[in-house]
């Protein structure tokens, strides 16, 4: 799953509680008004959570990417030197073979 259908998931979920909120108002009764305030109580902490979690992606992503550019020097170098080990080990040949 992508970050936009999740999105259009949550954004489904909170229309169809909100419409469930709505058409239950003409309800009478105590229980029904509880489960109605219940309702709308978890769909704004739902909300709240989502946009720290957003909030919380982004800063990650904005980390990740400050590090890259900082050390993108090292981080060639690194892989260059990998990519050399890998090269000279896999490349060795056996002495009883070269003759």
């Amino acid at each position: 799953m992508n970050k936009q259908t999740i999105n259009d998931e949550i954004e489904k979920l909170s229309e169809k509680a909100q419409a469930l909120v709505t058409d239950t108002v003409t309800i009478a009764g105590d229980e029904m008004g509880k489960a109605r305030e219940g309702l709308a109580a978890a769909l704004n902490r739902g909300r709240e959570i989502y946009d720290q979690i957003r909030s919380k992606e982004m800063e990650g992503t904005c980390a990740v990417k400050k590090a890259m550019n900082e050390h993108a020097v090292k981080a060639i170098a690194i892989s260059i030197g990998i990519g050399a080990l890998i090269g000279f080990f896999t490349s060795r040949r056996c002495p009883a073979k070269c003759e």
